[in-house]
Parts: C-alpha cells; structure tokens; sequence
C-alpha cells in the first residue's frame, strides 16, 4: 500500500510521539511507499512562524528522506482537484492534502475523523 501521510501524523511519527498509535506505526512500516506533501511543510512552518508549533523547519523537510519517505509536490492536477471535493471540511490543507490522495491515488493516513466523509481512501489511525 502507499500513503499521503497527513500533517499531524508525519509530525507525530518525526516527534516519536505517543499519540501515533501502534495500528498507524505499523502501517507506515508495513506501506510500499510513504509520501509527506509539500503542503505538509507549508503547513508546518506557517504553524512554526505563529507560534503553534515548535520545530526545526530544517528538521521536518530532512526527515522525509531520513525516514524514507518520499516528497509529494502539488500540482495543477492536484489544485484543480479541489474543485471536485464538496465543502464538508474547511481547512485547505486538508483539503489539498486530500486532493493529492484521491489524484494519485494513495490511501491518506489521518487523525481527522471529519475526512472519511470524502474518500474511502482516507484511513483513520
């Protein structure tokens, strides 16, 4: 399987953090190919620049490669996509996030029940 990791997701599997579940971890290591989107770092260093995240904006981009995880750039195909979604879900990150997924397609790992409504390609953890 192949997966868009969602924002929070690649920070908790960067972060080591308990919050990624077992049932998440196994499936990152068990995955053929794991993607972290550009917009995953956008995201990231917005949040870092408004005081809602404290890390190293370094740090997040080389942890793609060190994991073994492959950049996801967005592409026209992926902006023009959002016009496809119903308005269920306000954030544009998670929208664009999810644009890539179904454009690609690659099953896309999230915490954010909210989601599910779009795709069955979004895998709760």
């Amino acid at each position: 399987m192949k997966f868009l990791l969602d924002t929070h997701v690649y920070l908790w599997w960067l972060a080591d953090s308990r919050s990624l579940s077992a049932a998440a971890r196994n499936k990152i290591a068990g995955a053929d190919m794991i993607y972290v989107s550009a917009a995953t770092i956008w995201e990231a260093i917005i949040k870092i620049g408004i005081g809602k995240l404290d890390a190293d904006p370094t740090g997040i981009v080389r942890g793609i490669v060190e994991s073994g995880f492959a950049p996801l750039p967005v592409t026209p195909d992926h902006a023009l996509a959002l016009a496809k979604l119903d308005n269920h879900h306000k954030d544009p990150f998670d929208r664009i996030l999810l644009a890539q997924a179904i454009t690609e397609p690659l099953y896309f790992l999230t915490a954010d029940r909210a989601l599910a409504r779009y795709s069955d390609l979004v895998v709760e953890v």
